[in-house]
């Protein structure tokens, strides 16, 4: 289980621009899973802003986060209810409502609210928070079987060995 004080230092630093005081271009690439759609909208595109600050000139960023689109299109065609058991994570069901507003369960043990959901993305929101936020080149893929969309977003033109790497 996560440390939730490590857990809540972490998101502070995110959310408040804390970031400007880390040396700048340092990292090839970032990873981001699933952390996003945690953060409202607005405080959203200030860690996209740290991740290109990061970043160096040729870096990017693998972002995956919830797919609302393909959220509502299986819940609406199997007709689910907002308890619905979408799918199951080590034995543990996760509901329709889990998906959209962040794991219910969780963020009442914790009581920390960094685990609720305070955005949401489609692929084209996904692809427009991301140009927003200052990354010149971005790549947006839905995995529907995971109920996710996936982007790799470049701080400059990704290199012919970047391409060959990423399969882009």
């Amino acid at each position: 289980m996560p440390n939730e004080y490590a857990i809540q230092a972490v998101v502070e630093h995110l959310r408040y621009s804390q970031w400007k005081r880390t040396i700048g271009g340092q990292f090839d690439a970032l990873y981001c899973s699933h952390n996003l759609e945690h953060y409202y909208k607005h405080e959203g595109m200030k860690v996209l802003r740290g991740f290109l600050h990061v970043l160096k000139p040729g870096g990017f960023a693998e972002i995956r986060v919830p797919d609302l689109k393909t959220v509502m299109k299986h819940v609406v065609a199997a007709e689910m209810d907002v308890e619905g058991t979408m799918y199951v994570v080590a034995g543990v069901p996760i509901t329709v409502r889990d998906v959209i507003y962040g794991w219910g369960k969780r963020i009442e043990e914790s009581g920390v609210d960094f685990y609720a959901h305070k955005t949401g993305f489609t692929p084209s929101a996904l692809t427009a928070v991301l140009e927003q936020s200052g990354f010149a080149h971005v790549f947006v893929a839905v995995w529907a079987e995971a109920f996710e969309v996936r982007a790799l977003a470049f701080k400059t033109e990704p290199t012919a060995a970047q391409r060959r790497l990423l399969g882009l």
